[in-house]
Order: C-alpha cells, then structure tokens, then sequence
C-alpha cells in the first residue's frame, strides 16, 4: 500500500486511475473517423454509431485492466516502475477488484455488441469477438502479445482497421476504399503512443522478459520506429488526393505536424524514465487531433 501524508483517495479516484484516462483518446479518435466515413457515404444509423463508441471505449477500459494486473502478476510492475500510477502494483485495488471491473467492462460492451452484431452481422459478430479476446491476450494467456513482441500489430489491426472499419460497417451498413487509408493513419499514430510506452520502459520491459522493439534492437530504432509511422500517417492525406477518394480538405490534419515534429524531437533529446510521461499524453492528443482534422476533412 501507498502510505503518504495526503487524504485517502476516495473510490471514484482509485477507478479512474485504473482506467487509465490518458489513453482513452486511442479509443476514441478512430471511431470519430469512422463516423465521418458513414457521415460522407450518406448513410448514419445514430444508435450504433452511440454503441460503436461505447464498445470501444469499454474494451478499451478493460485492457487497461487486465494490463494493470497481469503485469504486477508477472513483475513488469514494481516498485522501480517510471510510468503513471498502477493501482494493483501500489495496492490501491486489489487483484480481485481489478479482475471484477473486466468482466464488467468486457461484458457490457459484449451485451451492446449482440444490438451491431443483429445489424450487420457476421462481420460484426468476428470483430467484436476478436477485439475481446485480444484484449485478454495482449498482456494474459500463455502467449501474452505484448510480452512476445507483437504489441504494434495488435494495435495497428484493432485500433486502425478493427476500430475505423467496424465502425463504418456498423454504421453505414458497408466500407469503402478510403475506410482502408484512414484505418492506416489512425493505427500507425496509434502504435506511436505504444513506442512511446516501450522506451520509457525499456529497463523494467527488460527485467520482466518483455520482448518489443526498444529491448531487442534498442532505443535508437524506436526512436525511427515513431518517425516512420508519423510519414505513414501524414502521407495518407496525399495518398487519398492521388487516388480521386477526396478533395484537398483531406490535407487539415497537416496542421498537427508541427506538433508531431517536437514530440518525435524530444523523444531524440534523450530523455528517458518518468519525464517521458508527458510526450505519452502528448502522443495520444496527436492521435485525437490528427483524427479530428481528417475528420472534418473527409466531411468537407
């Protein structure tokens, strides 16, 4: 337990430690992109648009968990860890509670997913079940994703093309070409925020076992990692002009680039352990706002 001189944190605070806010922009900016995809082909079925959020958001919620316990379980989270505040490794919760709020969180988006599956189908029916069942598998299970190197291809399948795609399916009823182009910049930005994570872990990921790319080929090659994913995702826009998908609106989300560049500059600068914390948040507003800009873009 935390023993510090500061009131006891009440159980509203606790949980929202545990859902790990900061991160839910992942959640959210695909399925805003999605929406506009529905928005542009004409066809926008509000209550599953609603749903569509809230699965995310949930499942979303619920791999934070299932994050926050098993890593305590296997030792990635001690007492020397740099990151944001674990409530099962700093007693806050204990593994009961945590294990008790993914069932929830997994359950309830299965219950509003049963509403998308009765409207589009099987289609829906494989990526929701897929989504919950990697959810368990990133960090859980006998071959934990993010302990064996695949964590950036889980992200980029279900926070780009599961999240965008699933969302213009149940939503519009049908995808389309450009679905695939802004499925890809959601992803790519979206495996950024994990880069991120990875290198500002790069000690205890390597105490724990933890296979990814910082630990194997060191942090210089993650450092590239993340500018790669950022010329992937600002050649998007380009890319959809090139192929007659969409007018030169599409090319909004360039605002963010400035951003992109100083985040990318200070994770070169060296910094490392607790003071990277920041250029995580920031990570994960880039995503949100280059999704809100391409938005507004495809809408254009």
């Amino acid at each position: 337990m935390i023993h510090t001189n500061q009131p006891p944190l009440t159980f509203f605070q606790r949980w929202w430690i545990a859902i790990r806010p900061k991160t839910l922009p992942a959640a959210l900016a695909p399925v805003i992109l999605g929406w506009s995809i529905a928005l542009r082909i004409g066809k926008f079925r509000i209550l599953a648009a609603i749903s569509a959020l809230l699965i995310a958001l949930l499942i979303q919620i619920g791999t934070n968990l299932v994050n926050d316990v098993i890593d305590f379980s296997r030792g990635a989270d001690t007492n020397e860890r740099t990151g944001p505040t674990r409530v099962t490794q700093t007693g806050l919760l204990s593994a009961k509670q945590v294990w008790a709020g993914v069932i929830v969180t997994f359950g309830v988006s299965a219950l509003l997913g049963i509403y998308l599956i009765n409207l589009a189908g099987w289609p829906a029916l494989i990526m929701g079940g897929a989504s919950l069942i990697a959810g368990l598998a990133y960090t859980a299970g006998p071959f934990p994703l993010a302990y064996n190197g695949l964590g950036g291809l889980f992200v980029l399948i279900f926070f780009g093309y599961v999240a965008v795609g699933g969302t213009v399916l149940v939503t519009a009823g049908m995808l389309t070409p450009i679905t695939w182009f802004a499925a890809t910049a959601a992803g790519v930005l979206t495996v950024n925020i994990l880069v991120v994570n990875n290198i500002r872990d790069i000690q205890t990921d390597k105490a724990a076992g933890r296979t990814n790319l910082p630990v194997v080929l060191g942090r210089r090659t993650a450092e590239w990692q993340y500018a790669i994913m950022l010329i992937i995702a600002y050649a998007i826009p380009f890319l959809m002009i090139c192929n007659q998908q969409t007018s030169y609106w599409v090319l909004l989300p360039l605002l963010t680039l400035p951003q992109a560049i100083k985040i990318w500059s200070i994770l070169r600068s060296g910094l490392s352990g607790q003071a990277l914390n920041p250029q995580l948040g920031n990570t994960a507003q880039l995503l949100l706002r280059y999704c809100l800009l391409l938005s507004l873009g495809l809408l254009f």
